[in-house]
């Protein structure tokens, strides 16, 4: 039996990012996304409102068409409203948008991509790098970057099977890694980077990926070794896998002379300067 791809992954479409679960076996994707794609709205969730207020049958049918599905986000999972493919093409029926029928036909495409993942798991890992790589980032960036997106699950993972279940846990604990790790909160850390709703790890420098990665691996190692169970004692875990990454950064910054905390970002990372030109 092969095993079903369950991470959270991201879409282009014209420029704009889908995000995309798997859910019995099929791609659903946040419908909000697909509204901002293909309005520009500066609110979609209202305009989600507006839609189902301008179509009856579209409201009587709603529970059916979407689902709440957990998304992963930079803070964690967020439960989120997705629709698989035939739903997603019954919502846009319902927006007056010149981008639907090109949006169509993209998401035919995605959606044998789908069935493409599950025979060769592989190919999602190859789209992935393929990503990064058309937004300029190095081969050497995007290989750490895919090696942490796959701590990060293997860590999650554990969380979930050891009782932490919303949105806001998944946020304190990784909020607790980051803090032990580099003495600022994800919502901190991206300030200081000049950031908002972009995803922080998308603009680490290739240290701050490691030491991520490290506070993170640490975690899911004590975590699994102390057979940490529920909130509280996953969440002590949390800082003392943290703790580990940030005495090696310590470390690090005080024999080379030189901080690891960045005020780098994705515009401005060394292989990416070329972009601005």
């Amino acid at each position: 039996m092969k095993k079903e791809i369950t991470t959270t992954k991201i879409a282009i479409f014209r420029k704009r990012e889908i995000r995309k679960t798997v859910h019995k076996n099929e791609w659903w994707f946040a419908v909000e996304d697909v509204v901002l794609a293909l309005t520009d709205s500066s609110d979609p969730k209202q305009y989600i409102q507006r839609v189902k207020q301008r179509d009856d049958e579209l409201a009587k049918g709603w529970v059916q068409i979407v689902h709440t599905l957990a998304i992963r986000t930079a803070g964690g999972k967020q439960r989120m409203i997705c629709a698989n493919t035939e739903g997603i093409f019954r919502i846009i029926q319902s927006i007056p948008s010149p981008k639907a029928e090109p949006f169509k036909r993209w998401l035919a495409r995605v959606g044998y991509e789908r069935i493409q993942e599950i025979e060769n798991p592989e190919l999602a890992t190859k789209r992935t790098r393929a990503l990064y790589k058309a937004k300029g980032y190095s081969d050497e960036w995007i290989e750490k970057r895919v090696r942490g997106i796959a701590i990060r699950e293997e860590l999650t993972d554990q969380w979930q099977k050891r009782g932490v279940r919303e949105q806001k846990e998944y946020e304190i604990l990784t909020s607790e890694i980051s803090k032990a790790t580099f003495g600022l909160t994800p919502s901190a850390y991206k300030k200081h980077k000049g950031l908002r709703r972009e995803n922080l790890r998308d603009h680490m420098t290739d240290l701050e990926l490691i030491f991520s990665m490290l506070g993170e691996a640490s975690t899911k190692e004590i975590t699994v070794n102390k057979d940490a169970q529920g909130f509280v004692e996953n969440k002590r875990a949390a800082f003392e896998g943290g703790a580990v990454a940030g005495n090696a950064r310590r470390e690090l910054e005080r024999k080379s002379g030189k901080k690891i905390i960045s005020k780098e970002n994705y515009i401005k990372l060394p292989q990416n300067k070329k972009l601005l030109k």
